[in-house]
C-alpha cells in the first residue's frame, strides 16, 4: 500500500502505530528501567533519579520537532511522490540534531550542579541526581540523532527499521542496567552509563541508514542551510510548545521533591508510566501524522478530514482501555518499582489521577497527531502554553503553597490536559489546518 493510497483503516493505523511503540518508547524505556533497578536501593536514589531523569527528559524532548517536524515534512513530500526530498529532510534534521546535541551537552555539564541542587533541594538528593546527569548528559546528541532518524522514517512509512534500531539499544541498556548497578557496584551511576550504551547502538544503525541511501544514489549528505532553516521555522513553534511542558514537569519535580524523599519517589513511578502509556497514545499520534500529512501533500484535504474524525474515535477508544487496564494494576504494578513501603503508600494518590486522565488523553494525542500532520504547529504552540499557564503552573505551585502534595501536583496535570483537549478538539472542527499542498 503506497503513502497515498492508505485509507486510515484499523488495519492501515495498526500498520503504522504498532512499530512506532518501542520507537517512542526508548528513553521512557530506559527511565521505567532504571526506576524498577534503582528502587532497589532505596528513596534517595530513586528520588535523585526522579530529579535527574526529569531533568534529562526536558533536555531532549525541547527538540522533538527533529522528530515530528520532520515526519510532517517528509510525509508530505512523500505523499506528493517525492521520496527522495523527504529523505533529504532526514539528512538535514541529523545535522542538526549533531549541532544542536554538543551544544546542549556542554550547556547541560555546565549547569549541572546548580540546577540539581535547585531542583532536589540541595542535600543527598540533589548529590544523586547530578551523578546519574552527568553520565547521561553524554548521550545527548545520541538521542537527537535518534529523534531525526525516526521522523524522516516515519514520514516515508518506513516503520520497520526503526523498530529493529530502537529495540536493539533498549536490550543493550536493559541487560547492561543490572549488571553496572549491582554486579559492577556501579549503583545509581551505572543505570546511566547502561543507558548511554544503548543509545550509542540505536544512534549509528540511524546513521549508517542514511549512509545506504547515499551509497544508492538517492540523496547527499552535505548540510543545506536553506532545509536547515526551513526545519527550524517549523521547529520554532514546536520548541515553544516543548517548553511549556518541560516548565510543567521541572515545577513539579521540584515541588515533589519539598515534601520529602518519599513523595518523590513516588512521583517518579507514577510519572514515569505516566510517560510511558502517554506514548502509546503517540503511536496513535505517529500514524495520524503519516496518513494526514501524506493526503495533504497528494491534495486531498477532504481525504484528511476524515482522517482526522476516525482518528479521534480510535483514539477515545484506546484511552477507555489503558484506564482499564490500569485501574486494575493499581495494587500489582507499583511494587514492582521498589519495596519501600513508604513510598508505595504513597503512590495511589497520583495513581487514580493517572486512570482517569486516560480517555482525555487518548483523544488529546490523536488529535495533536492529525494537527501535526497538517504542520499546524503554531497553533499547537499558543494552545500548550495556554493551557500551561493556566492550568498546570498555578496548580503545582499552589499545592506547595497549601501542602496539597501528589494531589496538587496531578491536579494540575488533570487541567493542563482538560484544557488542551478543548482547543484541539474546537481546532480539529473547524478544518482550518487541511491545507493542501507538498509543503506547508
Amino acid at each position: 500500500m503506497t503513502a497515498t493510497g492508505s485509507r486510515g483503516s484499523a488495519r492501515d493505523v495498526l500498520r503504522l502505530a504498532a512499530p512506532a511503540v518501542p520507537v517512542l518508547a526508548a528513553e521512557p524505556l530506559y527511565l521505567l528501567v532504571d526506576t524498577a533497578v534503582v528502587g532497589r536501593l532505596g528513596a534517595v536514589p530513586l528520588a535523585g533519579l526522579a530529579v535527574a531523569g526529569v531533568l534529562f527528559a526536558q533536555v531532549t524532548s525541547s527538540l522533538t520537532f527533529l522528530s515530528y517536524g520532520t515526519t510532517a515534512r517528509a510525509a508530505r513530500l512523500h505523499g506528493a511522490g517525492q521520496r527522495s526530498a523527504a529523505v533529504a529532510e532526514g539528512v538535514q534534521a541529523t545535522w542538526l540534531a549533531v549541532a544542536v546535541g554538543l551544544v546542549l551537552l556542554a550547556i547541560g555539564q555546565l549547569v549541572a550542579v546548580p540546577v540539581t541542587a535547585a531542583l532536589g533541594n540541595g542535600g543527598a538528593i540533589a548529590e544523586a541526581a547530578v551523578s546519574w546527569l552527568r553520565v547521561a548528559l553524554l548521550g545527548t546528541p545520541l538521542v537527537l540523532i535518534t529523534l531525526a532518524g525516526n521522523g524522516w522514517m516515519r514520514g516515508v512509512q518506513d516503520t520497520r527499521r526503526p523498530l529493529y534500531f530502537v529495540l536493539a539499544g533498549n536490550v543493550v541498556s536493559a541487560v547492561l542496567c543490572p549488571v553496572f548497578v549491582f554486579a559492577l557496584d556501579w549503583g545509581l551511576v551505572g543505570s546511566a552509563w547502561a543507558n548511554l550504551a544503548g543509545q550509542v547502538l540505536a544512534s549509528v544503525l540511524f546513521a549508517g541508514a542514511l549512509v545506504v541511501e547515499r551509497s544508492r544514489g538517492h540523496i547527499g549528505l552535505r548540510p543545506q542551510p536553506r532545509v536547515m532553516v526551513a526545519q527550524l521555522r517549523l521547529g520554532r513553534d514546536l520548541i515553544a510548545r516543548s517548553l511549556a511542558f518541560q516548565a510543567c514537569f521541572l515545577s513539579a519535580a521540584a515541588v515533589a521533591t519539598r515534601f520529602g524523599a518519599q513523595t518523590a519517589a513516588a512521583h517518579q513511578i507514577v510519572l514515569q508510566v505516566w510517560l510511558f502509556v502517554t506514548l502509546l497514545h503517540d503511536a496513535l499520534a505517529i500514524a495520524a501524522q503519516q496518513l494526514v500529512g501524506a493526503a495533504l501533500g497528494a491534495g486531498d484535504g477532504e481525504r484528511a478530514r476524515e482522517l482526522a474524525r476516525r482518528i479521534l474515535r480510535y483514539g477515545i477508544a484506546m484511552g477507555l482501555a489503558f484506564a482499564v487496564v490500569f485501574a486494575a494494576l493499581v495494587g500489582v504494578a507499583p511494587p514492582l518499582f521498589t519495596p519501600d513501603v513508604a513510598v508505595l503508600a504513597v503512590v495511589p494518590v497520583a495513581w487514580w489521577f493517572l486512570v482517569g486522565m486516560q480517555p482525555v488523553a487518548g483523544a488529546v494525542f490523536a488529535l495533536d497527531g492529525v494537527l501535526l500532520g497538517a504542520g499546524d504547529a503554531a497553533f499547537l504552540r499558543t494552545s500548550t502554553l495556554v493551557a500551561a499557564l493556566v492550568g498546570f503552573l498555578p496548580l503545582i505551585w499552589a499545592s506547595l503553597l497549601w501542602g496539597w502534595g501528589l494531589a496538587g501536583i496531578w491536579s494540575g496535570l488533570a487541567l493542563f490536559m482538560v484544557l488542551r483537549l478543548v482547543a484541539v478538539g474546537l481546532r480539529a472542527r473547524s478544518g482550518a489546518w487541511a491545507v493542501p499542498g507538498a509543503v506547508r
